[in-house]
Order: structure tokens, then sequence, then C-alpha cells
């Protein structure tokens, strides 16, 4: 190991870099020749750098040295604190290339620029479908296996997400992480809290490619897809019947299972829906949290308050298959539909009749 006439400087063998500290030396040639002296006393993996080993170790010994300055949550990792405490000042320091939008994370912005360019680098290794997010395709793949490596602790049910199991592991605890910006009502989830703060906004960030109709969720933006292209992901594992969601598959299959996962705080009434039990429990508290844009008339479910609000707007969005002749519910299109059926079964009846009789 050479040294430099700076005293104690250490000289890389490989790039000439000069280093004060022998630990800062050793570190930096690791980096040149591969090595990965530090080895985690946990999980056995192997790093470059003491520091970045040590910071690999503190969430199995529970060492949480990093403090949010406006409400003293601790956190393991520096980036993890700045992370949250931008969920207090509202920073959004990472900025689209494409169309100006801001994020709190560069990992979310990166992953919307993806829906300008389309690009997924993720691919399927059972039939090669691509994704725009590498956790959207581990799930897709366990469609594939069937693996559900996740218990919730508390009933043994098992998910093939993490996130989808801790989610659920809050409907035993009542643990509501995320508070609305503006009303203060809290949520299990973030993506539900966030899509209820466009209730309040009214913001739309996701346009159907078909017909430029807007959401404020990613899903009913897909969900509407559908409607344009017929595609139906799901099938039912029971008959096979397909669906264009996973929710209403997973409900149907319950129709065969007879399964009930949801129960009413307050009844013990139970349900194979969570929005069903959730608007059944508005019965017994009156809550009201869905308001018309138009004259601020509350109503207890979305699906009330959206029908209502077509009165105002118009909005007949339900075509009937036979005569498109458009609705503003689903219901009074089905049943109309049905009058078309019922036409179209006795003019069958008649056919038939009238060609047995010129037979005879």
């Amino acid at each position: 190991m050479a040294k430099n006439t700076r005293g104690k400087a250490h000289e890389c063998k490989h790039c000439g870099q000069l280093i004060d500290q022998l630990s800062a030396y050793k570190e930096h040639e690791g980096t040149q020749t591969g090595e990965k002296p530090y080895t985690c006393i946990h999980c056995d993996k192997r790093f470059s750098y003491s520091s970045t080993c040590e910071r690999d170790e503190r969430p199995s010994i529970g060492v949480k040295p990093y403090k949010c300055k406006y409400c003293k949550k601790c956190f393991s990792q520096s980036s993890d604190c700045k992370k949250h405490e931008r969920t207090h000042t509202g920073v959004k320091p990472y900025s689209c290339k494409h169309c100006d939008m801001c994020f709190k994370q560069s990992s979310n912005c990166r992953l919307h620029e993806r829906t300008h360019t389309g690009v997924k680098p993720y691919k399927c290794k059972h039939c090669n479908k691509g994704f725009s997010q590498s956790s959207h395709c581990t799930k897709h793949e366990l469609t594939h296996t069937g693996a559900k490596p996740y218990t919730c602790k508390h009933c043994s049910k098992s998910f093939n997400q993490s996130s989808n199991c801790r989610q659920h592991e809050r409907t035993h605890t009542g643990e509501k992480l995320y508070t609305c910006k503006y009303c203060n009502k809290s949520f299990n989830q973030s993506s539900n809290c966030k899509q209820h703060e466009r209730t309040h906004t009214g913001e739309k960030l996701y346009t159907c490619k078909h017909c430029n109709k807007s959401f404020n969720q990613s899903s009913n933006c897909k969900q509407h897809e559908r409607t344009h292209t017929g595609e139906k992901l799901y099938t039912c594992k029971h008959c096979n019947k397909s669906f264009n969601q996973s929710s209403n598959c997973k409900q149907h299959e319950r129709t065969h299972t007879g399964e009930k996962l949801y129960t009413c705080k307050h009844c013990n009434k139970s349900f194979n829906q969570s929005p069903h039990c959730k608007q059944h429990e508005r019965t017994h508290t009156g809550e009201k949290p869905y308001t018309c844009k138009h004259c601020k008339k509350c109503f207890s479910s979305l699906s009330n308050c959206k029908e209502h609000e077509r009165i105002h707007t118009g909005e007949k969005p339900y075509r009937c298959k036979h005569c498109n002749k458009c609705f503003t519910k689903s219901s009074t299109c089905k049943r109309h539909e049905e009058i078309h059926a019922i036409h179209n079964s006795s003019v069958k009846t008649k056919t038939v009749g009238s060609v047995s009789k010129s037979k005879n």
C-alpha cells in the first residue's frame, strides 16, 4: 500500500485516489475489486461498505437514529426519514419530464413517466406480459403459481402480496395510519386516503385512451377502458365465468363458497363485500360521506351519489345492447334489455309455430 507525502493518506492501487482514513481506504478498494468484506449478522447479506451493512442491520435490531422534525417518528434510514417529512411539508421535488406533474418520491415520478412513454421493463416469467412496476409483475406471476407467501398474524389467512396482508391485518387492529389533509378522516390504506382527498380537490389524473373520459383512480380508468375493449382478465375458479375486475371475480366466487368475510361492528351481520358492509354500518351511524358536486346533498353510498349527480348533468352512461338507448342507471338499462329478450323470445316462438303449421 503506497503512501503520499500528505502524511497518513493512503493511495488506492487501482485509481490512485488518496484517502485519509484506513477504514475508508479499505472500503474504497472494495468497490474497485468487487470485494464485500462486511456481512449482515441477521441475513448473511454481504456489503462493500460497513456503513451500508449497518443500515441493513438496523431494522432487525430496532435501531432508528433518524427522527422526523415534525412528529418525532423515528427511522432506521435517513432517506426514509426525509421521505416521511415530505408528508408534513407537501414538498414535491421530482417533476415529470412530460407534463410537469410533481412527486414526493423519485420512484413515483419514474413510474408516472412510464404512463407517457408506455415503457414496461418488467416481464412475466411465464407469459412475457409486460409491466411498468416490478411489484405488479411479481403480483401477476403469483396468478400463475398460486403462491401466497404472506400470512396474517391474527387469523392465518394467506395473501400473495405483503401490502394486502398488512392491509388485512389492520381490519383486526383497527389501525388507520393515513389522514385526509382536508377533513382529518383516517384510512388504513394510503391509496384510499389519496382517493378520498380527490373528492375534495376534484382532481382526475387518469384519462381513458378510447374516449378521453377522466378518473380519479387508475383502477377505475383501466376498468372503464375494458368496457371499450371487452377484455375480461379474471376467471372464476368454480365455473370459469370471466370478469373485467379482480374484485368482481372474487365477489362472484363467494357466491359459490358462501364466504362472508366482512362483519358489521354494530350488529354482527356479515357480508361478502367490504363496501356492502361499510354501507350497512352507515345505517347504524347515519354517516353520509358523499356529497353531490352540484347541490351539496349528502349520501351514504358513492353509487347513490353518482346516480343523483346525473340528474344535474343529464349523463346516461348505460347503453342498451339491442337499440342503443341510453340510461342513467345500470339497473334500468338491464330491465330495458330484458324487454328486448322477452320480445325476441316471443318472436322466435311465433316463427317456429308458423313454420310447423305450414309444414302440416
